[in-house]
């Protein structure tokens, strides 16, 4: 390939991927390692259940994506209405948490009462540093120890004092005391979140939407079975199954540790960054019941250690089609990290049962355990000193990570489908890719 000009080298066939390639003006080439476009955002079918990689709800803010989602697939996209719940205390509440105490016991709404009042209106103190204190801040220690310590402790696989206080903005909606004591003797009104909607497929799964995106790709620029061997970053070369290929930039959404540990001679202390780079497995099951489920919810949060999962998604209540009549698909995303168990499969199954989803452990068909590597980014003390050092290196040679794991961050689908058409806006402008 040393004959051949430089293109847009495209790593990786997610939304991300899939977005930049749409968007682009500029020559590119992609390069996807499976034997298809998509990234994450597949569906898998067994015995006429479907199943996504856990909860792939698209939820859509930006005019650009809504634009994007309507052409790619029109007449096919619902617009579904969240029903997210909390089950704790023996009790199911709405979400979030915070703002939704009714139903509890009375004591524990007293408690959780009490300390959003001494949070408030308390001495204060320092600004938070972690996640833990600015809980206990925003929050106060009833909301904090019934909620949101043990479950973003399950939910990420480490402590909360290990996660910096910076991340949590846009995704821990903060309700005012009016809203909270509103919420607490059940008279709240609207929605609170980032995502009180989102869209889904009529058939097929979430892949329908990555596969009409992909299908809008010219197939002669597309590569699967391809995976990156080496990124020479002096010579801005890719080494892609063995033949090298110049390139003007790099729109890299494969995850980020997998990058540079492809890129050889990478300085000191861009290698040193690198290995505080960390992240947690998600560990989850494909669980199909023989009967419809008992709850309407879409997915319930789980905060207490006595069960072995901390959210559980009904794909079945949010489209039909993802189950037989009269049958049922759901997630299970497990707190432990490990191999799955059939203990913990059994514990699973009991757990649904006692949160009144499924009537009786013979109600489920089977349940499959599955994982995904790259969950969720551990944002802790090294992380945005990490991450800055090492993309200001990277897009100092042309390479732009991208993406959920390319950009090493934690986000949503559209995050990622507005990755995608920025960075290809930045380059085909000029702005990057054409730097020495």
């Amino acid at each position: 390939m040393s004959n051949v000009s430089p293109k847009v080298v495209i790593l990786g066939g997610g939304l991300t991927g899939i977005s930049a390639a749409l968007h682009l003006r500029r020559p590119w080439v992609l390069f996807e390692k499976e034997t298809r476009l998509g990234g994450l955002v597949v569906t898998r079918e067994r015995d006429g259940h479907f199943f996504d990689r856990t909860g792939h709800w698209l939820h859509l803010r930006d005019d650009g994506s809504k634009h994007l989602a309507a052409e790619t697939l029109p007449g096919q996209m619902v617009e579904v209405e969240r029903r997210a719940r909390i089950f704790s205390h023996g009790a199911t509440t709405l979400y979030p948490f915070q703002a939704n105490l009714y139903g509890l016991p009375p004591e524990v709404v007293k408690e959780c009462l009490l300390g959003v009042i001494e949070a408030k209106y308390g001495p204060g103190g320092p600004e938070p540093k972690n996640f833990e204190e600015y809980c206990l801040r925003h929050f106060g220690k009833g909301i904090s120890k019934h909620f949101m310590i043990p479950y973003n402790e399950r939910l990420w696989g480490v402590s909360p004092r290990e996660i910096t206080a910076a991340w949590c903005s846009r995704f821990v909606p903060l309700p005012n005391l009016e809203q909270v004591v509103a919420g607490a003797v059940g008279a709240n009104a609207g929605t609170l979140g980032y995502n009180a909607t989102f869209s889904y497929p009529k058939q097929g799964g979430i892949q329908t939407f990555s596969e009409a995106l992909a299908a809008r790709l010219d197939p002669t620029c597309v590569h699967t079975r391809a995976s990156l061997d080496q990124l020479d970053y002096r010579r801005r070369e890719v080494t892609v199954g063995g033949e090298r290929l110049p390139y003007v930039a790099v729109v890299a959404t494969l995850p980020l540790p997998e990058l540079l540990r492809r890129m050889p001679g990478l300085p000191a202390d861009i290698e040193q960054h690198a290995s505080r780079l960390r992240c947690t497995t998600l560990r989850y099951l494909d669980l199909a019941t023989r009967t419809r489920p008992l709850v309407d919810w879409h997915w319930v949060y789980v905060p207490e250690a006595r069960f072995p999962f901390y959210r559980v998604g009904v794909y079945s209540n949010a489209a039909a089609s993802m189950a037989p009549p009269g049958r049922g698909s759901f997630y299970v995303e497990l707190a432990d990290r490990g191999p799955v168990s059939e203990t913990t499969v059994r514990a699973s199954v009991h757990g649904l049962v006692a949160m009144g989803a499924i009537a009786s452990p013979d109600d489920v068909l089977f349940a499959d355990a599955r994982a995904i590597e790259y969950a969720y980014v551990v944002f802790d003390d090294h992380y945005y000193a990490a991450t800055r050092a090492i993309f200001a290196f990277l897009e100092a040679h042309g390479v732009f990570p991208r993406g959920r794991y390319g950009g090493w961050t934690y986000n949503a689908m559209e995050d990622a489908l507005i990755a995608g058409r920025e960075v290809a806006a930045a380059i085909d402008g000029g702005s990057l890719g054409d730097k020495p």
